[in-house]
């Protein structure tokens, strides 16, 4: 059976994590909702889910140096908590690779058509068009050699955030390169102007984990992709944090001016010349689309896993005899992302993309809170558990169970009220599609508790 090339470095790993998570795309969009809310004090939010993203990076990459393998979180907990919690948390990512993607591609029509209205080009291309193109370039990148895509993906993304800082110095020069005194005395800092705003923020960073998820096919995974996820959180970090300070600023740190912007960065730049409007629309653009490459890309190899453990058709684990990839899994990704954005496009782009990101976070909590839980026991067993691995394992558990509570309370407004719900439908049709392998089909199960008691991954 053909397997996974073992042909990445640091800087693919890296790229897919950078690529999965679009820093563009909170300057350019994201931002107004952390402002609207925190106002002068977005940039300590942002500070904060650093951290706590930092800390659930740090268990994640104990566990990937432990298990360096394409299903990443699905064998971290099956082989920690025992095959049950592995579908779920399997079945979890799917949902939150494939939406997080879906809400990128809709993001990416947007600024395409932005991008040509400030080029004087109106746009008459129909949405379903720019989905399928989308998804088209998305499978034959990933397709053909994911060393291929992930590089191209980190490219577009240097190109981007690179747009982005010229924009925001530019911004700054407007004042004098002046620190904000309102931000540096946190003005109106309170926990109900920190803790609400920081759910939203930590989906910012969903898909920092992603370099899991090419374990397979890095080299000494087990030092690379701790350092590359670690690394990705950190530097993203530093760039929101910085970002959102310029961005508040700009708006006179009022929360209302900039909770009602659809495009923050844009407005800020309104009367400069024309070239920086459209350098924003091109950035973000381009920042989208390497985004929805990124969660396809790992999408995949979470199906390609779970297809070898026969949790799904079989065909999902097969690899490409030339290219050495994932093929059926990637061309069942990217045809399910043209699918949902063609059949979602009449709620309207700007809403597809809240309400599909909204629901992909869910996923990401939940298996952010089981790894931060799975990091300790797996050490423990290994005998080596220490004072510091309880302390990072019991706190990246608690950040995400405080922003999980923060999504569902206070009650959203319609439809998000409806949205946590659908995600436990969602995975009662996981447990269901367990249950009914468990009784029919006891080998799957069979197979990966061998590969928990040390015998050789089926991957």
């Amino acid at each position: 059976m053909a397997e996974l090339k073992k042909n990445l470095s640091i800087v693919e790993a890296i790229g897919q994590s950078v690529c999965s998570l679009s820093p563009t795309f909170t300057p350019a969009l994201g931002v107004a909702v952390v402002g609207g809310m925190a106002g002068s004090v977005s940039w300590l939010v942002y500070t904060l889910a650093t951290i706590s993203l930092v800390i659930v990076g740090i268990n994640i990459g104990k566990l990937a140096k432990r298990i360096p393998a394409a299903g990443s979180f699905f064998l971290y907990i099956s082989r920690t908590l025992g095959p049950s919690w592995g579908l779920l948390s399997g079945w979890a990512m799917l949902l939150a690779y494939l939406f997080t993607a879906v809400a990128l591609t809709a993001a990416t029509s947007i600024f395409i058509k932005d991008f040509f209205l400030a080029i004087g080009v109106k746009s008459m291309v129909p949405n379903f068009v720019i989905y399928i193109a989308v998804s088209a370039l998305i499978f034959v990148l990933a397709y053909r050699d994911v060393r291929l895509s992930v590089r191209f993906g980190l490219t577009l993304e240097v190109l981007s955030v690179t747009a982005i800082l010229i924009t925001c110095f530019v911004i700054w020069h407007k004042f004098g390169f002046k620190i904000d005194p309102a931000q540096v005395h946190l003005s109106g800092a309170s926990f109900s102007t920190i803790g609400p705003p920081i759910v939203f923020a930590i989906f910012s960073w969903v898909g920092f984990e992603s370099a899991a998820t090419l374990a397979k096919e890095i080299k000494d995974p087990e030092k690379v992709v701790p350092r590359a996820i670690v690394a990705t959180c950190i530097i993203v970090g530093v760039f929101f944090i910085f970002t959102t300070y310029i961005v508040v600023q700009g708006f006179g740190d009022s929360a209302s001016k900039l909770g009602a912007s659809a495009a923050p960065l844009n407005d800020l730049t309104t009367g400069m010349a024309s070239w920086v409007s459209t350098f924003i629309y091109f950035a973000a653009a381009i920042s989208c689309f390497a985004c929805s490459l990124g969660q396809l890309t790992a999408f995949a190899r979470m199906l390609f896993s779970l297809g070898r453990y026969q949790f799904v058709h079989n065909s999902m684990g097969m690899v490409h005899k030339h290219h050495g990839t994932p093929h059926m899994a990637i061309l069942v990704g990217t045809a399910l992302n043209a699918i949902i954005c063609i059949a979602c496009s009449g709620a309207g782009e700007v809403n597809c993309v809240g309400y599909f990101g909204t629901i992909a976070t869910f996923g990401f909590l939940t298996v952010y809170f089981l790894c931060s839980l799975c990091a300790p026991i797996l050490i423990y067993r290994e005998g080596k558990l220490k004072a510091g691995d309880v302390i990072l394992g019991g706190a990246g558990a608690i950040c995400m169970a405080l922003a999980f509570f923060g999504s569902v309370y206070p009650v959203p407004a319609a439809p998000f009220n409806y949205f946590p719900y659908g995600f436990v439908i969602y995975m009662l049709i996981g447990l269901a599609w367990f249950w009914i392998l468990k009784t029919r089909a006891p080998q799957t199960l069979l197979g990966i508790e061998h590969d928990m008691e040390g015998f050789s991954p089926a991957e």
